[in-house]
């Protein structure tokens, strides 16, 4: 489970309802027609702009957000070094051995392959694909939720707009216009809580996601092709620990530049 994003979303929601308890009460900040605005309408804006397969497929990688949990990279070059020092001694078939032992399944297809004696630029060019396919479904993901960070508050705003034309139509009855006024300014705060404390937080996490699962797949092809040829694996290991630095810090540069 990521603790981190757990406590982030039920922390600023129990922040606000303890702030909103505090000063008056719940029932002035409830509203089924300004929830079915802003969330009607931000679902229908994005099956518009989103094929249904794709939309339906974000929602796996929304629970994926809260039960995924990042993998160490210097955990996977010490268990590359461990492999290499295996293939060394007893030759790459030797690797089928240790495949029971290992969990990550890209890593188990690109030594079940090297095991197998496929050519390296086969390896290459079958992992680098697979790399692309993960690396476009996650933006798909995260392209989504953006876009409904940005769908849910202009749909915040509609409801708004609607509230305070019902409120004009009423201004004969001047005891109207307070309640009416409260229902047209909850839309807008529907549409600003849902776009800032859930949609655009879970695209970032994702996009974060997405870069460390393709800096850890670019780690394990290096380390397979480091197997492959045999190389020393002290050197492999000083090697691979260098490329998760310069990897990272091009990371925190692209992240800068957002």
């Amino acid at each position: 489970m990521d603790i981190a994003t757990i406590l982030g979303v039920f922390s600023g929601i129990a922040l606000m309802l303890i702030s909103i308890k505090m000063n008056s009460g719940l029932d002035l900040f409830i509203s089924y027609p300004s929830l079915m605005i802003v969330m009607g309408g931000t679902v229908a804006a994005t099956l518009i702009a989103y094929p249904l397969k794709e939309f339906l497929s974000v929602w796996g990688l929304f629970v994926r957000v809260f039960r995924f949990k990042s993998a160490d990279p210097a955990k996977f070059v010490e268990q590359l070094v461990d492999i290499s020092k295996q293939a060394r001694k007893g030759g790459l078939l030797s690797i089928e051995d240790k495949l029971a032992d290992i969990k990550d399944r890209f890593l188990v297809k690109a030594l079940q392959m090297t095991a197998d004696g496929v050519a390296t630029a086969d390896i290459i060019g079958i992992l680098r694909k697979e790399i692309t396919i993960q690396q476009k479904k996650h933006k798909v993901g995260w392209e989504i939720f953006s876009a409904m960070g940005k769908y849910s508050p202009a749909f915040g705003m509609v409801g708004t707009l609607i509230g305070l034309i019902q409120m004009l139509a009423c201004l004969d009855n001047p005891e109207t216009i307070g309640p009416k006024m409260g229902i047209a300014l909850i839309t807008t705060f529907y549409g600003v809580i849902f776009a800032n404390l859930i949609f655009v937080p879970m695209s970032v996490k994702l996009q974060r996601r997405s870069e460390e699962e393709t800096l850890t797949m670019n780690l394990l092809l290096e380390g397979v092709l480091s197997i492959r040829e045999g190389e020393n694996p002290r050197l492999m290991e000083d090697r691979l620990m260098v490329y998760i630095q310069s990897m990272k810090k091009e990371t925190k540069k692209k992240n800068k530049k957002k």
